[in-house]
């Protein structure tokens, strides 16, 4: 017999694990999706949720588009994810990422751990302190894999945003195509960079304004409220905040060509997809365009490659980016459903 346990994400996932301890004052949640091709890998969220149910429901939506990403990258790594559960005032110690840790070590190598939102690589080098089973720690001397997966997510999303702009509006070259970007952390401000240094005309967002304005000042780009900035008359709006911002109203109010940004679960529904389909606006998925991250840290992991053989596999993205278009436009079906199903038959589920 066949449930959700009540989680309409659950998804078959293989396991879900929450664990507890009192000392450090650790709730978190693992969820392993698919070991199919692999460790189930996915980084740590550090988040302060509403309520539990709200973090096993991230925790499920995550380690599924893990599963996903994994599969379309071509790693041998399945999908998981880990998610600490944050007081209000976003309380972390040493302790609480030890116990973590611990917790990753529980599951025997069933589920590799790394950075997401609120974890630092010194946070990583503390729960790599007492498991085996983390990657993306300091980059070695010897130049291989590793470190921060953050700039490697932004070089594979600048690659997407060329690919779309490349199909929606016919260029190679960004000069004066506006981007307006939400979320200008560690992913959106490479990627703001990237596209800086092509002259590409931007707006950016974020909740830290302070951030935003800095950034903003260093490139010459306008800034926005990071709810307004998913609306303005742009090229290529970019997401790289958290998820579930494309919904059926923010979806009416686009004035764009093409979406392609690097947060994870952009799209709050599957009809969502549809929304945008239906529009005419291309969609990148997220999962394919801001696999560069986990390809650097699941090379590390694996110990398969340095620095140039991370690059020249993220460099492959807009490539599997134009088999989902491709595909969408000759099945005339939208991006997301097209991408979806070709994970799936990766790692037998389709």
């Amino acid at each position: 017999m066949q449930t959700d346990w009540g989680f309409p994400d659950f998804d078959a996932h293989e396991g879900v694990h929450l664990f507890t301890d009192r000392e450090s004052g650790l709730q978190a949640v693992i969820a392993v999706h698919s070991t199919k091709l692999g460790p189930a890998a996915g980084g740590v969220r550090f988040w302060h949720y509403a309520d539990p149910a709200a973090a096993i429901t991230d925790a499920l939506r995550l380690s599924r588009g893990m599963s996903f990403k994994n599969a379309m990258a071509g790693l041998p790594m399945g999908g998981g994810k880990g998610v600490i559960l944050a007081d209000a005032a976003r309380t972390k110690t040493p302790a609480m990422l030890q116990a973590f840790g611990r917790a990753v070590e529980s599951l025997g190598g069933r589920y590799v751990t790394a950075e997401d939102v609120g974890i630092s690589e010194a946070d990583l080098t503390t729960i790599a302190g007492v498991t085996r089973y983390a990657s993306g720690l300091p980059v070695k001397a010897s130049g291989g894999a590793g470190g921060d997966p953050g700039p490697f997510t932004a070089m594979g999303v600048y690659l997407g945003v060329k690919a779309a702009a490349k199909r929606a509006l016919g260029t190679d070259d960004m000069a004066g195509v506006h981007v307006a970007i939400q979320g200008v952390g560690s992913v959106g401000g490479g990627l703001a960079r990237l596209l800086a240094a092509d002259g590409a005309t931007l707006t950016i967002a974020d909740v830290n304004r302070d951030r935003a304005q800095a950034l903003a000042d260093e490139l010459g780009a306008a800034t926005a409220d990071p709810d307004a900035v998913l609306t303005l008359d742009a090229d290529i709006v970019s997401p790289n905040a958290l998820g579930a911002i494309l919904t059926l109203r923010t979806i009416d109010a686009l004035r764009c060509n093409a979406v392609a940004g690097g947060a994870n679960n952009q799209l709050a529904t599957r009809a969502d997809g549809d929304a945008i389909h239906a529009r005419g606006i291309l969609y990148a998925p997220d999962y394919v365009i801001n696999a560069g991250g986990i390809i650097n840290v699941g090379l590390e992991y694996l110990g398969q490659g340095d620095r140039a053989e991370v690059e020249a596999r993220i460099r492959q993205i807009p490539e599997r980016l134009d088999r989902v278009w491709d595909e969408s436009a000759r099945d005339d079906r939208p991006a997301s459903e097209v991408a979806d199903d070709q994970a799936r038959r990766l790692i037998g589920r389709g």
